[in-house]
């Protein structure tokens, strides 16, 4: 019957019919498709709700968008306004939207918010009540930070792209793509979030891109989702696709930014659509319901066509730096808070202290190193080593952590405030945090006593000497010769049963025995001087193995490269390797200056990352640093 009605429809039936008929059937299969969501929602999630805003930071005058998504209902009680002082904020849109998974459809409702703020400060917009099927829900606090200096937000830049073969195909009904740049003006070297959206209003099959065009600025990487955000623009359905990154200035002036650059492969309408002759199916064709992206022409009434996307630029005027900038500032541009803490606190002179710092914030955290010392006096300091935990998508928010070793030459009773100074845009100075000065207990450090000598200069002492008592002469007359005894009584025994004769014997055997265990013992000592000669060769060899690896952690390698120093110099100097520091090496190998002070950085790195804690981590050596190390290792010859 259904059939017999369509081959009707089809070949008897004039335009006006037709058009009531493919009427009809869009609306009965819109009724299918409905009845199929309603049957399904009862399956949805839980429902929930979040909040967020478009921008951060922005201008006074300028508008942030604030968006209210509920998830797990299609309705919700949302106030129309929102109370804060200095800020408009007032709802200007509803959106719908359906997403299916395995069978299971979830929807969601987005209300769209204008925030239009009417003085600086920072403003927080505390949490709404929203009703959903009778449950009360709570939107989070969200922080809003705005500046005094007037501007506007850089209007979303749309391009049409086109297929660039002269098609018919209308493309720029079917994408859009606009770059999105909070702030008209910035200093060199500032990072500014910058937002990417492309749109399409058609079944999307792959994307190439985007890029973001010009030059005289850096940026990061574009970091976007798969899952796009369906939008209503202009009564029609787009999936918009964001991506977002941050960009900063290199050099003051007029900059311009752009334009996004992608290629797209789309479903477009067949160029033969309108000369291909109707069948019995055309009733179904419903050219409205099938241009939502999420259908696809079932009857091959469409094509795959790359389309060029392209948005216009952005201009962005960029200041330069005041030239009073602390002596201590590295170039850290943002707004930043810093806390300072160091272990143990109570140690020997000589001994490791391990400094912790953070500096947690907004801004570009590349350019932010470890806080300094005020007064590094009675200190050695060690190179620090850093980690960064970003909070955001493209690295703006975070903290930057960082662990530095001092150890003292002397009695200290506290650290001395460390300094960390930056520039603040929103404030247009530059800030210097000091932290507190760190009690800690330094003990130890007594000079060892000069031993009892006779200095340059001083009286020589006089020595007390007793005379001696003179030896009363021994007689000399012939009648004290004579009775006199001699010390020893003679003997007349043969001279081999005497027992000196054989004592005078054994000495000359107790020496040659002497001998032999001395010669015993020396060849003994010559093997185990040659043992260790092959044990610290066999140990050198397997250091530059080691050396030559790509994959070792930075901790590894610069222990096993300074230890390969300490065996070939323990093997030219017959000295054990731990006794070798960087003048031994130097002297040893007879090495000149640029020799000895790349010795002095390589010993110093070793010891940064043995006290500093560094230990293994994801990052390998590079092989620039490979090839320096080895090469220096190299010509250690004498």
């Amino acid at each position: 019957m259904m059939f017999d009605m369509m081959l009707i429809f089809g070949l008897g039936f004039p335009d006006a019919h037709w058009r009531c008929a493919r009427t009809v059937s869009a609306l009965v299969l819109a009724a299918l498709v409905g009845g199929f969501l309603v049957t399904t929602s009862a399956s949805a999630e839980t429902a929930g709700v979040t909040a967020v805003l478009s921008n951060s930071e922005v201008a006074v005058g300028e508008t942030v968008q604030l968006r209210i998504r509920v998830t797990g209902s299609r309705s919700a009680e949302t106030p129309a306004t929102i109370n804060v002082d200095g800020l408009e904020i007032h709802r200007t849109g509803t959106e719908q939207h359906f997403e299916m998974n395995n069978a299971t459809v979830s929807s969601s409702v987005i209300y769209d918010y204008t925030v239009l703020p009417q003085k600086p400060g920072t403003f927080k917009i505390p949490s709404q009540t929203i009703r959903v099927a009778g449950n009360s829900l709570a939107t989070p606090e969200l922080m809003l930070h705005v500046t005094g200096s007037p501007g506007r937000q850089a209007a979303p830049n749309r391009g049409s792209g086109s297929n660039g073969s002269g098609s018919n195909v209308n493309a720029g009904k079917l994408v859009f793509a606009e770059l999105i740049v909070p702030k008209k003006t910035a200093y060199v070297g500032e990072v500014i979030p910058a937002v990417v959206r492309l749109g399409f209003a058609t079944r999307l099959v792959s994307l190439e891109g985007p890029q973001i065009a010009g030059q005289g600025f850096t940026m990061q990487k574009l970091e976007g989702s798969d899952r796009p955000q369906m939008e209503a623009i202009n009564g029609k359905q787009f999936a918009v696709y964001t991506f977002k990154t941050a960009i900063a200035a290199a050099r003051p002036g007029k900059l311009d930014i752009g334009p996004v650059k992608a290629t797209a492969r789309l479903v477009v309408p067949s160029q033969s659509r309108s000369s291909r002759s109707r069948s019995p199916f055309d009733i179904f064709n419903m050219d409205d319901f099938f241009s939502d992206p999420y259908f696809a022409d079932p009857f091959g009434r469409s094509e795959k066509q790359d389309v060029p996307i392209e948005s216009e630029l952005v201009t962005l005027e960029v200041k330069p730096l005041p030239s009073n900038s602390p002596a201590n500032f590295s170039g850290a541009i943002g707004n930043f808070s810093m806390t300072v803490d160091a272990n143990p606190k109570s140690v020997q002179v000589g001994d490791p202290i391990t400094v912790t710092a953070a500096i947690s914030g907004r801004g570009n955290f590349d350019r932010v190193t470890a806080p300094a010392l005020e007064d590094e006096r009675g200190w050695h300091k060690y190179p620090p080593s850093s980690k960064f935990k970003q909070d955001d998508e493209v690295g703006i928010s975070g903290a930057k952590s960082f662990e530095t070793v001092f150890s003292p030459n002397e009695k200290k009773q506290a650290l001395s405030p460390f300094l960390f100074s930056f520039f603040d845009p929103v404030k247009e100075q530059y800030v210097t945090l000091k932290s507190d000065a760190i009690p800690i207990r330094v003990e130890g450090g007594t000079a060892p006593a000069v031993a009892t000598s006779t200095l340059p200069g001083s009286p020589t002492p006089t020595a007390v000497t007793t005379p001696a008592a003179k030896p009363t002469p021994k007689s000399q007359e012939i009648l004290y010769q004579l009775t006199e005894r001699p010390a020893h009584a003679q003997s007349f025994a043969p001279l081999y049963a005497r027992s000196n004769f054989w004592l005078a014997q054994i000495i000359p055997l107790l020496g040659l025995g002497g001998f032999v265990g001395w010669k015993i013992r020396q060849i003994r000592i010559d093997n185990r001087e040659a043992q260790r000669i092959a044990a610290l060769n066999h140990e050198s060899a397997q250091l530059m193995r080691k050396l030559r690896r790509k994959d070792a952690s930075p901790y590894e390698y610069y222990l096993d490269a300074s230890r390969a120093v300490q065996v070939k110099t323990a093997l030219a100097k017959n000295v054990e390797p731990n006794v070798v520091d960087v003048e031994m090496a130097g002297a040893a190998f007879q090495l000149d200056e640029d020799s000895r002070q790349q010795l002095r950085q390589l010993f110093a790195r070793s010891d940064e990352l043995r006290y500093s804690g560094a230990r293994n981590g994801g990052r390998t050596v590079s092989p620039e640093s490979r090839r320096e190390v080895l090469d220096l290792i190299d010509h250690l010859r004498t």
